[in-house]
């Protein structure tokens, strides 16, 4: 009976003590769970008002540094071709005290200015006619026509208006709303957010060669880093897929994260080197040579440095 108490005393006290070093556990996993927040959330949110972090103790001193640390010294260039030349006279008394002044020299300053911008208007005047074989209806086609509607679309923007609504909706990724703000502001052209998308569509409709090129450019290339990220699609969650090369880069928007997606531009022959992160749909290119991203590999790395304790952020030899 008294070997019985015993065991029963020494049970009770193992669990007190693995209660007691659980609840240590729980507290140490919340406070790393914390820092891998904290450090994750570092290196996304780097810029104003974004930041997070406490502002420094001891922030350095803002502007050029003296010396050799001053960084890099430049300024603009002297323009090699002047388009106008303008006189900056003296004025007909001293500004300070009213007094006469004498002229003793002459300084050059270079401005380089955007011309005033202004809207061409072109009509073209389309000559129709009819075919005396087959009676089909036939009108001609100037090289600056943008398209050839007539009537009631018979009112298009031109190519450069559309190339720069292009650039500054696709490049720069101004929406529908600001490029047409853009255009209005600075050339007094006036477009809506749907003739936008139209004209964007016909782009794109006229790229589709160009950019069939690029996709076979892709499959060809010896090595190809891929990567999909979330994009939207009328609110709904697509992904944009990025292939790069070392000469050239495909996006394809698609709706899936799947093998098939990554087949559409890649193409299921691809033998060269595949340069990925973990995802499991690359492991699907079974006649590509796998690499995997020593990027995502390196901030694994410096994402469990930044959560362990002092005395385990080495890494052992395997």
């Amino acid at each position: 009976m008294e070997s019985l108490v015993q065991e029963n005393a020494r049970l009770r006290q193992q669990v007190a003590e693995l209660q007691a070093a659980n609840e240590r556990l729980e507290r140490r996993v919340e406070e790393l769970m914390r820092a891998l927040e904290e450090a994750q959330r570092a290196g996304k949110r780097q810029a104003a008002p974004f930041s997070r972090r406490a502002p420094k103790a001891h922030p350095a001193k803002p502007g050029r540094k003296a010396g050799a640390k001053y960084g890099r010294r430049c300024r603009r260039p002297i323009p090699k071709v002047i388009d106008e030349t303008l006189e900056a006279e003296l004025p007909g008394c001293c500004p300070h005290c009213d007094g006469p002044l004498v002229e003793t020299g002459m300084e050059n300053q270079y401005q380089t200015e955007i011309p005033k911008p202004r809207v061409e208007r072109i009509r073209f005047r389309i000559h129709v006619g009819r075919c005396r074989r087959c009676g089909q209806r036939v009108q001609g086609r100037h090289p600056r026509q943008s398209s050839a509607a007539v009537g009631s679309a018979a009112s298009q923007l031109g190519a450069r208006a559309v190339a720069l609504a292009t650039a500054l909706n696709k490049a720069l990724g101004l929406s529908y709303g600001k490029t047409a703000a853009v255009l209005e502001s600075a050339f007094g052209l006036r477009v809506s957010r749907g003739g936008l998308a139209q004209a964007f569509a016909r782009v794109a409709k006229k790229a589709e060669p160009t950019y069939e090129k690029l996709v076979e450019q892709i499959r060809g290339s010896p090595s190809v880093t891929p990567d999909e990220t979330g994009w939207k699609v009328g609110g709904q969650l697509w992904w944009m897929w990025a292939f790069s090369s070392a000469a050239v880069t495909v996006y394809s928007i698609q709706p899936g994260r799947g093998y098939e997606q990554a087949v559409a531009v890649l193409g299921a022959e691809f033998d060269g080197f595949l340069v990925r992160d973990g995802w499991t749909v690359y492991r699907g290119f079974s006649q590509a040579i796998h690499q995997t991203c020593v990027t995502h590999l390196l901030r694994r790395c410096r994402e469990m440095m930044a959560v362990a304790r002092p005395g385990q952020r080495h890494f052992r030899a395997p």
